[in-house]
Parts: structure tokens; sequence; C-alpha cells
């Protein structure tokens, strides 16, 4: 596995400090090289769920289907074992009925906020197989990968795998959900075990099994592999998106970044253009290095486009924990009303949320 980064800034590496200053880096003149390599082996589950298990899920005592959720996932990571020509088997031959009750791939249905991205992780975790024969992602990342490798390459990459799992399977794309879909069912022919999540829209909140119906819909051919687990909770989402921090002036931000080891200080326009010129796959690792971001100047997004950008890096910055400190624009208000009442509007309640989160957490840089 190699990686090259290659930068024009004129300041230190990340964390080097000249006297008493850090001289932080730029997002926006870093240009990362990422192989095939890297790409599939930075599928695991992100830090934030990096430590988390089955034992540490805490199942709501009033929520039956959370606690069936842990053991039914526990017997599908138990079945796991044997690798991805065992499973081919059992999908092409004859089984006893009992046998060919257990399902080759599983979908945990349920709202934002019951913990399924945990349980996922943890299924991840559970699996008996090498790190190298498990790939973790969200559907935004597997289909980054489909785009930096080719679908054949990606298929070759991920065909020897005894476990995929498919964070946010995002349903507001066709072109992406049918890649996808073909992708998976290239992959479950090869005997590879899947397992998936997705969220209900926003608007669509409380309309009982939309998303696994959806779900199964979408997947077309593949549904028949996929067993439904739904998990019951409270929805914190209901409560609509979550207010941000007031922002710093564009002196409070420069000031704070040179003294935090670490520290990238982007323009938020400039950052918003060179997004442009990075495929979604290396997001991951322009991050390289990086302990905190600090935005200046951070405007309200128009653009559809460059809106997809951001919440792509949003992502990123919210794997790997990184807090976020901005000027500008509060935000909670980067996406237009447009946006969030339209078709991605999925992805721009995620990325408020996350970005907002990772502001809050930026509070410990200001002084």
């Amino acid at each position: 596995m190699t990686t090259s980064l290659e930068r024009s800034e004129t300041g230190a590496a990340a964390g080097e400090t000249g006297g008493a200053a850090v001289r932080p880096v730029a997002l926006s003149e870093r240009t990362p090289r990422a192989d095939a390599g890297r790409l599939v082996a930075e599928m695991v589950p992100p830090p934030r769920f990096d430590a988390v298990r089955f034992e540490t899920y805490e199942p709501d005592p009033a929520r039956p289907s959370q606690t069936e959720a842990v053991e039914r996932l526990r017997a599908f990571a138990a079945s796991s074992a044997g690798g991805p020509e065992q499973g081919r088997k059992k999908w092409f031959r004859r089984q006893p009925r009992a046998a060919a009750a257990t399902p080759g791939g599983v979908y945990l249905d349920g709202g934002y906020g019951v913990g399924k991205t945990h349980l996922l992780a943890s299924l991840w975790h559970a699996t008996p197989a090498p790190r190298e024969q498990k790939a973790f992602g969200t559907f935004v990342e597997l289909t980054n990968l489909v785009g930096a490798l080719g679908f054949q390459r990606a298929v070759e990459a991920l065909r020897g795998h005894r476990l995929v799992c498919i964070d946010e399977f995002e349903l507001d794309d066709p072109g992406d959900t049918v890649l996808v879909s073909t992708l998976l069912g290239r992959l479950a022919d090869a005997g590879v075990r899947l397992a998936a999540t997705s969220n209900t829209l926003p608007g669509r909140l409380g309309e009982g099994r939309f998303a696994a119906a959806d779900f199964m819909r979408e997947i077309q051919g593949l549904s028949a592999r996929f067993t439904s687990l739904r998990i019951d909770g409270e929805d914190y989402r209901h409560r609509g998106l979550p207010a941000a921090p007031a922002p710093y002036t564009d002196e409070q931000v420069d000031a704070a970044a040179h003294r935090t080891p670490g520290a990238a200080l982007d323009d938020f326009r400039a950052l918003a253009a060179h997004l442009a010129t990075v495929h979604p796959s290396r997001y991951g690792a322009l991050c390289d290095g990086v302990e905190a971001v600090f935005l200046r100047g951070v405007e309200q997004v128009t653009d559809q486009a460059t809106a997809l950008r951001l919440v792509v890096l949003a992502d990123r910055l919210y794997d790997r924990e990184i807090p976020v400190m901005a000027s500008g624009v509060a935000l909670d208000r980067l996406f237009t009303e447009e946006m969030l009442a339209g078709g991605y509007r999925k992805k721009y309640f995620r990325a408020v949320s996350r970005l907002t989160a990772l502001a809050r957490d930026a509070g410990r840089l200001a002084r």
C-alpha cells in the first residue's frame, strides 16, 4: 500500500511548530494520491466506531426489537465462518429447509439514532475473519470506490471478502443505486456476505416500513438474499436540524489555527473550489495528519455539485473526529432551504448534523 501527498504549501507539515506558533497546512493546496490497495484497506469502521461491540450496545428494555436484533446479528456473524467459497456453495446447491433459511445478507431497518451503525460495526468486529477479508463503508464510499477503480476492478478487489457492510444505503440516486446493487449482486454470486443499513428521509419520518420496502425494491433481484431486521426506537431527528454554534470571527479562527498542532487553515471558497479537482475517494487522504480544520468565510452553498462534495468531506471529517472551527455563515445554514427540501435532503441533514457536532468539538480550541 503506497500513498503520496503532493503539497504546494510553503508552511511546515501538520504539527510542526516555529517558535511558539504552529504553521497550519492548507487543504486547498494538497493533491492526495491513493492507490487501490489503500482505498480498499481503509474500508473499516471509522475511529468513532472502532471500539463498539455487541456488548457495548445498550438495548432499550421497552424496545424488544433492539435485543432481538443483537441476538440475530450475533448468529449472523457466527454463521459467516468459512469464507466466500463456502457461501457460494450454499447459495448454488439445494439445501435442507433449515439451512436455506440462513440469509446471505441482512438489512437493518430503523430510523435515525437507534444504533444501526453501532450494530453494523459490531457485526464487522464480530465476524470471524481477518481484517483484510472484511469491508465496512458508507454507500457513498462504495460508489466512490467504483468511480476510482472502475466496476470490474472494484468487484475483483472485494470478491475475496467474507463480509461487506454498507452503512447508509442511499435511495435518492437511481443511477448509483443500480450501480451498487449490481456490484453487490456480483459479490453475492461470489459468496460474499452482505449487511446494510439505510435511513428514512427526514420528510418521510413516521411512515413505518418505508425504508425497508424501498431498500428491498431498489436492490431488485438481490432482495431475496436479504433478511430485514427492524430496530425500533426513539428518533431524535424528529426535532429537525440541530442548532450550530455561533460562528467565530476571521481573527479568532486565524489565532486558534496558529496555536493548534495539526491544524489546517483554509478560506472556504478556495477549499470548495479545490474539492472539485480531487476525486471524492481521496478526501480521506486529503485529511492525513490533520487534527483540526479551520475555515474562514463560510458561505451558504447554492450549487448542488459543490454541496454534495462538501457532504463527502463532512463524512470524512466526522469519521476521523476532526473538529471544525469556522467564521462566516453558521454551519446549520450551509445549505439552502431548497436543498434541504429536495431529493438529496437526507445527505444534507446528515452533513449539517455532523458538522454541527464537529463545530461543538472545536469549542475547546477557542481561547
